[in-house]
């Protein structure tokens, strides 16, 4: 049996020689294209009684196998992670083993926890070990932080003990510390060097770590003096001192400052790279650009993904259904116990929407409404609470602010829900009831969209996860039992 390769594929493996791709879709579908043909074909020969059967079907395995292999060996580390997490974990395992031993590290760090916890569980301690010999300590670290402990110990037996040492050093800094994700690679210098021998000094290295832009200037205990812009190295007078041309101000961290701050700092400062010291401040590493980006990434998705009742394993499309199912129960739990509540606040006003049925059709309306302005309150002081934004007084501003947003706004739509109401049920009473049922729900809203993620903060629980589900108790429930309750007073 003989079998031709697509066109596009041996057309573009020719010509691309760039190494980012820049059609992942289509490159994807080509990719998942041959692990599919290859499972089919597979199948066919598995039935078929000829004696050449099993010779054919070793030609077939590796004309695919050459084919997706060279199909990846074309694509950026995380162009190839995108493919992986895209496929069934049959597939997904097939085309792990077609990518080349030595960039399979650099694969594996671009790739989501649960997919590469998976990858990695299925491979002995020692092939770990091998991959991760070609990384960066802190991207070793980062590697072997996402696997189970008993993994994480048997990889770490096996590096070298420079290597181990550094990575437990780094391991041992906690999850959301600027420890965890600084890099131990930077060039310092002592403040009383001229510019000529720091030249020379780089000129020995061959090799600057990425995302240099700047030189840390120490004393001799090592401790922090200042930074040497790349720039003032190489336009200043050979013969000056470091000390006459550093930054003596320097903006730096220390290893137990939480990462949002470095977050901040890179956002307000347009930094590039950044010293850490200890608490003697001594530099022990620094932050990189790169870095920041990944932990805001990374810190987004999972926001994204809490919001909504999910976890970092929920990552993987191609988890197990019964898992995945187990881990959103108490999530849909919690909303089926809140949807009850408000359904009896429904039921306790039956007579009333029996005897005025209108109510049942505009009742939904002060409800959502209420919810949304919720929800753009609790962002705002989600926000506030991560960038470090939110004291005391800062606390009573947002909170006057949002409730006289909610007011004015309350005023403004209540009139036109009114008014609308008006035309279709020429009941002025009911207009004015809709009207201020809304006004007063989007106050509540506004007020708990304030109060429970600061609530949720103080108690040490995540305000992303917790203040959705607060408030959509509270603006469903309060919505109903405000409308339904002024309905009763003076329509009924």
């Amino acid at each position: 049996m003989s079998q031709d390769l697509p066109p596009d594929i041996t057309d573009e493996a020719d010509s691309s020689a760039r190494p980012h791709h820049h059609h992942l879709e289509q490159a994807r579908a080509q990719v998942i294209g041959l692990l599919s043909r290859q499972s089919v074909e597979k199948e066919l020969l598995s039935r078929s009684e000829s004696r050449n059967s099993d010779v054919v079907a070793q030609l077939v395995a590796r004309q695919h196998q050459a084919a997706l292999e060279q199909r990846l060996s074309h694509f950026h580390p995380a162009d190839i992670a995108f493919v992986l997490e895209a496929l069934a974990p049959d597939a997904r395992d097939l085309a792990w083993t077609l990518v080349r031993p030595a960039r399979r590290g650099a694969v594996l760090l671009e790739t989501s926890d649960t997919v590469r916890r998976a990858l990695v569980l299925n491979m002995p301690p020692e092939e770990v070990a091998a991959l991760a010999g070609s990384l960066d300590t802190d991207d070793i670290a980062d590697l072997v932080s996402s696997l189970p402990e008993e993994a994480r110990q048997q990889v770490l037996e096996r590096l070298d003990r420079a290597d181990q040492a550094e990575v437990r050093s780094m391991l041992s800094f906690p999850e959301g510390t600027v420890g965890a994700m600084m890099d131990l690679e930077f060039i310092s210098v002592r403040e009383d060097t001229t510019l000529e021998a720091v030249q020379r000094l780089l000129r020995r290295r061959k090799e600057l770590p990425a995302h240099t832009n700047q030189l840390f200037v120490v004393d001799r205990g090592n401790q922090l003096r200042g930074l040497l812009p790349l720039a003032k190295l190489l336009l200043g007078d050979p013969e000056g001192q470091v000390v006459e041309v550093m930054n003596p101000r320097p903006v730096y961290f220390y290893t137990d400052d939480p990462s949002r701050e470095a977050v901040a700092a890179f956002e307000k400062y347009d930094l590039i790279s950044a010293p850490v010291v200890n608490l003697h401040r001594q530099v022990v590493g620094r932050v990189t650009v790169d870095a920041v980006l990944d932990e805001v990434t990374a810190k987004a998705q999972t926001e994204g993904l809490r919001q909504v009742g999910l976890s970092e394993e929920d990552e993987d499309i191609f988890a197990p259904v019964v898992a995945s199912a187990k881990r959103r129960w108490p999530w849909l739990a919690i909303n089926l116990a809140t949807a009850f509540f408000a359904s009896r606040v429904i039921g306790a006003f039956e007579s009333i929407i029996t005897a005025l049925v209108a109510l049942a059709a505009l009742m939904p309306i002060v409800a959502s409404i209420g919810g949304n302005t919720g929800n753009q309150s609790a962002a705002l002081v989600i926000r506030g609470l991560a960038l470090g934004q939110l004291g005391a007084h800062q606390f009573r501003r947002i909170l006057r602010r949002e409730l006289s947003i909610s007011a004015l706004n309350g005023a403004m739509w209540g009139s036109v829900l009114g008014l609308a109401t008006l035309l279709l049920y020429r009941d002025v009473h009911l207009a004015g009831v809709i009207a201020a049922a809304l006004m007063l729900n989007m106050a509540v809203a506004a007020l708990v969209g304030v109060l429970a993620p600061v609530l949720l903060h103080r108690l040490g629980r995540d305000p992303a996860m917790g203040s959705s589900i607060i408030l959509t108790a509270t603006t469903d429930s309060m919505g109903f039992f405000i409308f339904l309750g002024l309905a009763a007073v003076f329509l009924v």
